[in-house]
C-alpha cells in the first residue's frame, strides 16, 4: 500500500517571493503620509531648520551646539538643496528627507533581522534536543517592518521635524554590526558597529552613553558566553571605539573647544536637571538661587532680563536661530551641574515607568499576536547561561538600556520606540515550537505575522486616504501647509516685516511652541515678554499695571512689531489691551506695530 506524498510545504517560497511587492507597499504608503501628513512644527524643529541653514551657510562656528546635534540639520539642509526651496515650501522637502530616512529604517530592520537569525543558527547545537525555531529569516524581516510602519503612523510621523527616526535607523545597524561580529568574529563588523554609532551620536548625544553601553556588551558576550580570549574581545571593543571616534571625535572636540571643557552635549545634563533637580528651565538668573533646585548653577552667560514684572528678555547676545533662546538652550545655561537627589529621582522614575507601560499598552499589535503564537503552540524559551543559544541577550539588555536611561530622566514615545524594537525582535526571534507539530501549525505563524504586516500597510493605506480627503475638503494645497501659520508670515510681510528684520513676541505659543511664523516670514525673534504657559496672553496683558512701560521697553530694542497668539474673539480693538494690534490674515497671531516705517503717502496727484 502506498501512503499518500504530502504537499510541500509552499508558504516560506511565497514569503520570499513577496517579500519585495511588500516593501514596495510600505514604502508606497509611507510617501502617501510625506505626501499628506498635517503639519506639526514646532520649537525643536525650527531649531534643526536653522542649523541646516547654517550648514548650508558653511558657519560651522554656529553649527556648533550643546544641545542639537548637527547630523539630522545636515539631511534637511541637502533636501533643501535638492529640492531647491524656499521659505515657503521647505515643508515640502523635509518631509521628503523623513521619507528617505523611513527607507533606511527599512533596511537596518532587515540588517537587524538578518544578525539575530545568523547569530541564532550559529549558536544553535546541531545536537540540541529543544524544538525548532517557529519563525524564520522572512517571517522576521515582514515582523520588523510592519512594527515599523505602526511607528510611523504614530510616534515617529513623516510630520515630526525630528532626529528619532534617523536616530532609530543608526542604532538598527550599530546593533545589527555588533549581533554579525558576534556570529562571524569578523574584526570589520566591529568597525561597522563603531561608524554607526558613531553616526548615531551625530544625529543625537543619547548615542554617546549607549555606545560604551554597545561596547562593553561585545567584550563580555564574547568572553563570558562565546569563551574567546579577553585580549581579542578586547581588541574588537577597541577597534569599534576608535571608528566611533574617527566619526563623532571631530564635533566633539570643537564642541569641547568652544566650551572650554570636554562637552560631548549637554542635552541630557540640561534635562536631568529640569526634570528631575527642579531646576528653572526658562530665563534662569544667577541670582534665582531658589530655583536652582539640587542642581550646581554657575551661568556664564544668562539671558539679559531688561525688565523683571513682567519678564522682558533679550536675546541679542546669540548671533544665530530664528529665536536663540531654544536655538541653543545650552548656551544660556551653561555650567549648570545636575546632582542626583534619590528623593527626587524615585517619584520621576516612577512617573517614567507609567509612560513606559502607557506606551506598551498603546502599542497593542504585537501582544496579541504573541498570545496567538501561543495559541498555536509557540514557546518562549529563554535559555541565557554561557553554553546555551543566548543569540537574544544582549539586544535586549541593550533595549532594556534604553528604557532605563529615559527612564531616569524623561520618556516620550519616540525616545524609545528603538528600545521597543530591540527587545521585541529578539523575543519573538526566541520563540519556539512546543514539539513536533504538523507543517500546518508552522504555516499559521508565519502566516499570522504576515496577516500583522499586510494590516499594518492596510491601515496606513486607510489613514493616508483619509488625510487626503480632508485636505480636499479644507481645499488646503499640502499636508504640511498650517493657515494660520503660513498666513501670519505672508500678513508680516505685507507689513512691511520680511528677511534680516527682528521682532518681539509675547506667550508661549506665539515664541516657543509655534514660532514658525517667524521663520517663514524671515525674522528673528531677540525680545520675548515671558509668561506663564497657564495664563491667556490678554489675561496677561490685561493684569498688566506697567502696559505702557513695558510695550516702550520692547519698543527700544528696534524690533518691527510684537506678536502674540490670542485666543479667538478677545481681540476687539474696543478697549485699551487690543487697541492697536493688527489680525494677521484671520488667525490667531496679532502684531503690535513697534518701530514700523510710515505708510507711504497715498497722495498720487500730478504737478
Amino acid at each position: 500500500m502506498t501512503l499518500p506524498t504530502p504537499e510541500p510545504n509552499r508558504l516560506p517560497y511565497w514569503l520570499r517571493r513577496l517579500w519585495p511587492i511588500y516593501c514596495f507597499l510600505a514604502a508606497l504608503v509611507t510617501f502617501g503620509y510625506a505626501l499628506y501628513d498635517p503639519y506639526q512644527i514646532d520649537g525643536d524643529a525650527v531649531s534643526y531648520m536653522d542649523i541646516g541653514d547654517l550648514i548650508r551657510a558653511h558657519n560651522w562656528h554656529g553649527i556648533i551646539n550643546g544641545y542639537w546635534n548637527p547630523l539630522y540639520p545636515a539631511a534637511l539642509s541637502l533636501g533643501h538643496t535638492i529640492f531647491h526651496s524656499t521659505r515657503y515650501n521647505e515643508l515640502h522637502a523635509y518631509y521628503m528627507v523623513n521619507f528617505g530616512i523611513f527607507l533606511l529604517e527599512m533596511l537596518a530592520i532587515v540588517a537587524f533581522t538578518d544578525a539575530l537569525v545568523q547569530l541564532r543558527e550559529l549558536r544553535e547545537d546541531s545536537k540540541s534536543l529543544l524544538p525548532p525555531f517557529l519563525l524564520d529569516r522572512y517571517t522576521l524581516r515582514y515582523l520588523g517592518v510592519g512594527i515599523l510602519l505602526i511607528s510611523t503612523q504614530r510616534e515617529l510621523s513623516m510630520g515630526k521635524v525630528r532626529p528619532d527616526a534617523l536616530l532609530q535607523a543608526f542604532l538598527l545597524l550599530g546593533l545589527a554590526a555588533l549581533l554579525k561580529h558576534l556570529a562571524t568574529s569578523h574584526l570589520r563588523y566591529a568597525a561597522l558597529m563603531g561608524i554607526a554609532l558613531g553616526l548615531a551620536y551625530l544625529t543625537k548625544s543619547f548615542a554617546f552613553l549607549f555606545t560604551f553601553l554597545c561596547i562593553i556588551a561585545l567584550v563580555v558576550f564574547r568572553v563570558a558566553w562565546q569563551r574567546y580570549a579577553v585580549p581579542r574581545a578586547v581588541a574588537a571593543g577597541l577597534l569599534a571605539l576608535i571608528c566611533f571616534a574617527i566619526v563623532a571625535g571631530p564635533y566633539i572636540a570643537a564642541l569641547s573647544n568652544q566650551r572650554g571643557r570636554f562637552d560631548f552635549g549637554d542635552s541630557g545634563n540640561l534635562n536631568y536637571a529640569w526634570f528631575v533637580s527642579g531646576t528653572e528651565k526658562m530665563h534662569l538668573q544667577p541670582d534665582q538661587t531658589s530655583s536652582f533646585g539640587a542642581a550646581e548653577v554657575h551661568l556664564t552667560h544668562p539671558n539679559k532680563i531688561l525688565l523683571k514684572s513682567p519678564v522682558v528678555v533679550s536675546y541679542k547676545q546669540l548671533p544665530y536661530g530664528t529665536d536663540p533662546d531654544w536655538f541653543d538652550a545650552s548656551f544660556w545655561n551653561d555650567r549648570i551641574k545636575a546632582h542626583m537627589d534619590p528623593r527626587l529621582q524615585v517619584p520621576v522614575t516612577i512617573a517614567c515607568l507609567v509612560r513606559i507601560l502607557r506606551y506598551i499598552a498603546n502599542h497593542p499589535e504585537a501582544w496579541l499576536l504573541l498570545a496567538v503564537l501561543f495559541l498555536i503552540g509557540a514557546r518562549l524559551r529563554l535559555d541565557w547561561r554561557p553554553r546555551a543559544n543566548a543569540f537574544w541577550l544582549t539586544p535586549i539588555l541593550l533595549g532594556a538600556g534604553v528604557f532605563c536611561i529615559y527612564s531616569m530622566v524623561n520618556v516620550e514615545d519616540r525616545y524609545i520606540a528603538f528600545g521597543f524594537l530591540a527587545m521585541l525582535l529578539p523575543a519573538f526571534a526566541a520563540l519556539r515550537h512546543s514539539g513536533k507539530v504538523p507543517v500546518s501549525a508552522q504555516n499559521a505563524a508565519s502566516a499570522v505575522v504576515l496577516l500583522l504586516a499586510l494590516l499594518a500597510v492596510g491601515e496606513s493605506a486607510r489613514i493616508v486616504g483619509e488625510l487626503r480627503r480632508n485636505l480636499k475638503v479644507a481645499q488646503s494645497p499640502a499636508g504640511w501647509y498650517d493657515p494660520d501659520t503660513y498666513g501670519a508670515a505672508r500678513a508680516l510681510n505685507a507689513l512691511g516685516v520680511g528677511p534680516g528684520d527682528t521682532v518681539a513676541c509675547i506667550g508661549d505659543r506665539a515664541c516657543l511652541d509655534t514660532h514658525y511664523w517667524a521663520r517663514l516670514a524671515g525674522v528673528r525673534i531677540l525680545t520675548e515678554i515671558y509668561k506663564p504657559a497657564e495664563t491667556p496672553v490678554y489675561s496677561a496683558l490685561a493684569d498688566m499695571p506697567n502696559r505702557d512701560q513695558v510695550i516702550d521697553i520692547v519698543r527700544s530694542q528696534g524690533g518691527k512689531v510684537l506678536v502674540g497668539y490670542f485666543t479667538p474673539g478677545v481681540m476687539t480693538g474696543t478697549n485699551p489691551v487690543s487697541a492697536g494690534w493688527r489680525e494677521l490674515d484671520s488667525s490667531p497671531f496679532y502684531a503690535l506695530p513697534l518701530n514700523l516705517p510710515a505708510a507711504p503717502s497715498r497722495d498720487n496727484s500730478r504737478p
